[in-house]
């Protein structure tokens, strides 16, 4: 399990190269919800997420004869920048393979981050795929987008600002498609304030995490349907269920309509915060 003071090392590695973002007031939401309600800005990130954070953790820890071979990973796109970015920050080379509909400018961000970038399958797992049998090929090494411990502990250092910038939080809602992020959050929150609510919530036509914690292994769902494109992973990683106890959360699922009320919801904000999802197909 990631502790609090990996966690706590963690962020002081990634403080020279990550940035520490804003959390800031979202009334439209407010009014909403009836609770005061604020938005911790990874968009903002280096990138455009929070996937820089678990992609450079990941990756500054690998040995030097593990970097001679450069890394590759397998996104729909936030994850594809993220580990473009630090490869090259780390001067490492990077290979990334992207579902065929991903969104096009993140096809092109993540070619001038610096990767090499192969457009394989309709869906992240056929792309994770793609990935693990050309680490195998050629001995880069694979950083996945949620199923590594170091990974889930980079991403943990959202939860760990969200303590310090808002002490009073009461409830987190995380979105989760992997797990490596409602994980981290999870496990560095509950640690230190285990009465804060967290609420995972995932597109009802890719719920995989469900399925799941009530088989008591990862389940591969038999096919997705949703506009979220980043968060629609099939299979939930097993790192990330054995980081923090799954039921300790609350999980929610959200249908296509709520989908798009949260993006009507989302365009009411300033037009610098939100990261849209790929256009329907």
């Amino acid at each position: 399990m990631v502790t609090v003071q990996e966690i706590q090392e963690v962020a002081e590695r990634l403080a020279p190269v990550i940035r520490r973002t804003p959390m800031v007031a979202f009334r439209a939401l407010s009014d909403r919800c009836g609770h005061e309600v604020r938005l911790k800005c990874e968009n903002l990130q280096r990138t455009g997420s929070f996937k820089p954070r678990g992609a450079y953790n990941r990756i500054s820890q690998l040995p030097g004869e593990q970097r001679v071979n450069g890394v590759v990973a397998a996104s729909a796109g936030n994850h594809a920048q993220g580990v473009a970015w630090a490869a090259t920050t780390l001067g490492i080379p990077s290979t990334v393979f992207m579902p065929v509909g991903a969104a096009l400018p993140k096809i092109v961000a993540t070619r001038a981050y610096g990767a090499t970038v192969h457009l394989t399958g309709s869906t992240i797992d056929d792309a994770l795929l793609a990935a693990t049998e050309f680490a195998a090929e050629t001995g880069a090494v694979l950083i996945h987008p949620f199923d590594h411990r170091d990974v889930v502990a980079g991403q943990a250092t959202v939860g760990l600002e969200i303590l310090e910038q808002l002490p009073e939080v009461g409830t987190i809602v995380v979105p989760a498609g992997g797990g490596g992020l409602v994980a981290g959050v999870a496990a560095v929150v509950k640690a230190a304030r285990p009465e804060v609510r967290i609420v995972a919530v995932q597109a009802a036509g890719a719920a995989a995490w469900p399925v799941s914690l009530q088989a008591g292994h990862p389940v591969a769902l038999e096919s997705m349907d949703t506009m979220a494109d980043g968060i629609a992973v099939g299979k939930p990683g097993r790192c990330p269920s054995s980081t923090w106890p799954p039921w300790s959360t609350t999980w929610s699922r959200s249908a296509r309509k709520r989908c798009r009320g949260a993006c009507c919801c989302a365009w009411s904000a300033p037009s610098w915060w939100w990261n849209p999802p790929a256009p329907p197909r």
